[in-house]
């Protein structure tokens, strides 16, 4: 069955190019009525004009679908409201949010200055939040929303030189997480994206021959599925050069050490145990951790 988005109103952000743009034309391609978001600024986040944003709409409305512009910040949040209210003047709703605008400022953490690691936090974490919250009640009393949160291998994993942007790619699954949790009685589903993808952030990173690879385009068909009607949630797709492939935050039955005045020794001790994923698991949410340690202790004492 083919995924259509006819009647649905969907927000890009960062939509001017790369894959947010690719993201964009997509779901205007099956249907969506979308607005293309971009404050038009360089890599690093300096600057802005509506440009971009304009053209990715000039090219979904030559194809005969349904677009406006947007040049908003996504770190002003009356903006993003603003935005918010446009998209609603214009279709009376909003069901898709894809929270994809991002920045890099990219240094080791001794070389990098607080003031660039705090912008990367504000454009990466706080714009997914300000875009967010500004859909959130309208998704609520419409009893449907598919939200996307850009994550990245950087934020799961790591990556030498990108504390500021890891640290806000993480923090977006930390926020995917509870806001599955919160919107699920209204059918808002929440799911992050983890592209590895050719895109001026990855220009000069790759070989040449990897980052014919790595075309965007192949990463789009994973943002459908996550805010198709039938999409997932509580989801950190991963996605690039034609793969997919699921990242999960699991936990291990780990040992009970108690409140011997060894606990410590006990912990370096039993490390091996500790770390053993044999019967790991995916927690249903945050309590899980609590439950599973009290538990251990209850049986300890039994």
């Amino acid at each position: 069955m083919s995924i259509r988005f006819d009647g649905r109103v969907a927000i890009v952000t960062g939509a001017g190019g790369g894959l947010g743009r690719l993201h964009a034309l997509a779901l205007a391609a099956r249907g969506a009525a979308v607005v293309v978001n971009d404050l038009g600024g360089t890599l690093d986040g300096n600057g802005g004009t509506p440009t971009a944003a304009n053209a990715v709409v000039e090219e979904i409305r030559a194809a005969g679908g349904k677009a406006i512009a947007s040049a908003a910040s996504v770190t002003d949040y009356a903006a993003v409201q603003a935005m918010v209210q446009a998209a609603m003047g214009e279709w009376g709703r909003v069901d898709i949010l894809v929270n994809n605008a991002g920045i890099l400022r990219d240094k080791s953490f001794a070389k990098m200055e607080l003031d660039d690691f705090r912008l990367v936090l504000e454009v990466h974490l706080m714009g997914a939040v300000h875009c967010t919250k500004a859909v959130w009640e309208v998704m609520r009393e419409q009893k449907y929303g598919r939200i996307v949160m850009t994550t990245s291998s950087t934020g799961l994993y790591g990556n030498f030189g990108q504390a500021n942007y890891g640290a806000a790619k993480m923090a977006l699954v930390g926020l995917m997480q509870t806001l599955s949790l919160e919107g699920q009685k209204y059918d808002i589903r929440v799911n992050c994206l983890a592209p590895t993808a050719a895109t001026r952030m990855t220009a000069g990173l790759m070989p040449e021959a990897v980052l014919k690879l790595l075309e965007p385009g192949s990463v789009t068909p994973g943002l459908l599925a996550l805010v198709a009607e039938d999409a997932p949630t509580r989801a950190i797709l991963c996605a690039g050069a034609g793969g997919f492939e699921r990242a999960y935050v699991t936990m291990t039955q780990g040992i009970h050490v108690g409140h011997a005045a060894d606990a410590a020794e006990q912990v370096v001790a039993g490390w091996e145990a500790i770390s053993d994923r044999h019967g790991d698991a995916v927690p249903e949410s945050g309590a899980a951790q609590g439950t599973l340690e009290v538990g251990k202790a209850m049986r300890a004492a039994g």
